[in-house]
């Protein structure tokens, strides 16, 4: 017996949950990709994008997903033999890292571990070591989807400036752009990467690659760069066909401007990064009661470090591979694996997304289930849970 029948919700970071307008405005026929309406299109998008990240510099889009626009980023800016330097708070800026390796560039890389944000003062000494300034780039995430941590890139600017040290300020947006607050120009970010698949609410297929005049500059002398990833064209192409290196991701680009116009020009941005934030407290607040007295916690214990977009969870044993199989099975709710947790422990933990096309009814319903999955599970923990969640709702 299942009480799973019915629409399903899937709580994962990333895809999200897509707007079923933006769903409608991508089902249609295929368009001229040569010239008219879609190359109107592509154009807005591309200001409206530039917008969302606080920009007044260039964007190279691309048919790909977040691991395509790392590549980019990195083809675009280095040569082979040239270091950059990794602050790794989790799974994926490691795993940028190690991408940097095989296309031949050096890495150093500091691990803060998988509960934790940067040690400002390991990164300083880092950077005061690099006397002939080796490191060509500093790679950060601003949220690690694995973790759920969120770093502050305004500190790691600050310790390049301190530091009077010329490496490129580069970026990994892919979990928080649409859900955090960000500010390219502001904060001195040189190369920001995100995709469409998670808070700007499109189903994946499209990557892009923000990059400021001195990661542009940096291109000049780059040798790993390949004709496909290569930003100049996409970026001053005289012919539409050359953006994308070949045929445009046309449906992404129809429900790209459909989400953008919710994002910008109905909710705004600024309520867009409210809504999550509240979301996120009401999650957190949730898991902070149930895990009283209990093993049953978040990953990232400082509230003032948890990310807006995802959630992540530790329990004990197993009960975290146990609690997602019967949400799954009972209730229809499809929490995220672990991504890049000790393979050992790797059954305690799962995630939440709460990030794009997500309200207050969305993630209370997945509390709910959580809840119920808890007791039918025997799974230990303290009462209360939704209330708290609730409370944070109320006050908005």
């Amino acid at each position: 017996m299942s009480l799973a029948n019915g629409r399903e919700y899937m709580a994962i970071p990333g895809p999200s949950v897509f707007p079923d307008r933006v769903l409608r405005a991508m089902h249609r026929t295929s368009p001229n990709i040569y010239t008219g309406e879609l190359v109107d299109i592509t154009d807005s998008v591309r200001r409206d994008l530039c917008t969302m990240a606080g920009t007044v510099h260039d964007l190279a889009m691309y048919v790909c997903n977040g691991h395509g626009t790392w590549e980019a980023a990195l083809t675009n800016t280095m040569s082979r033999g040239d270091k950059v330097l990794v602050l790794g708070t989790g799974h994926f800026c490691e795993g940028w890292g190690a991408m940097a390796r095989a296309l031949g560039i050096e890495t150093d890389v500091i691990s803060f571990g998988y509960a934790a944000t940067i040690n400002p003062t390991r990164v300083a000494e880092a950077l005061a070591a690099d006397t002939s300034h080796a490191y060509r780039a500093v790679l950060i995430v601003q949220v690690d989807t694995a973790s759920s941590v969120r770093n502050d890139i305004q500190v790691v600017r600050r310790l390049l400036d301190e530091a009077n040290h010329p490496a490129l300020l580069m970026v990994d947006n892919m979990a928080s752009f649409g859900v955090e607050e960000f500010y390219m120009d502001a904060w001195g970010v040189d190369v920001m990467i995100t995709g469409c698949q998670k808070g700007l609410m499109v189903p994946p297929g499209m990557g892009f690659v923000f990059f400021s005049d001195k990661a542009a500059k940096a291109r000049e002398t780059a040798n790993c760069v390949t004709p496909y990833w290569d930003w100049r064209p996409r970026v001053d192409a005289e012919f539409y066909y050359h953006n994308f290196c070949g045929t445009a991701p046309t449906h992404n680009l129809y429900g790209l401007r459909e989400a953008l116009d919710i994002i910008l020009f109905e909710e705004g941005l600024e309520a867009v990064w409210h809504r999550h934030a509240v979301l996120a407290r009401a999650v957190a607040a949730a898991f902070d009661v149930w895990g009283e007295g209990v093993r049953l916690s978040l990953n990232i214990e400082d509230p003032s470090i948890r990310s807006h977009a995802v959630t992540t969870v530790r329990m004990g044993g197993q009960d975290g591979d146990r609690l997602r199989e019967w949400l799954e099975a009972m209730t229809g709710v499809t929490l995220g694996i672990p991504n890049g947790a000790p393979a050992e422990v790797a059954p305690e933990y799962f995630r939440i997304g709460h990030m794009g096309h997500v309200n207050a009814h969305m993630v209370l319903g997945v509390l709910g289930s959580v809840q119920a999955g808890l007791t039918a599970l025997n799974i230990p923990h303290s009462s209360g849970g939704l209330d708290a969640a609730t409370a944070i709702i109320s006050a908005g």
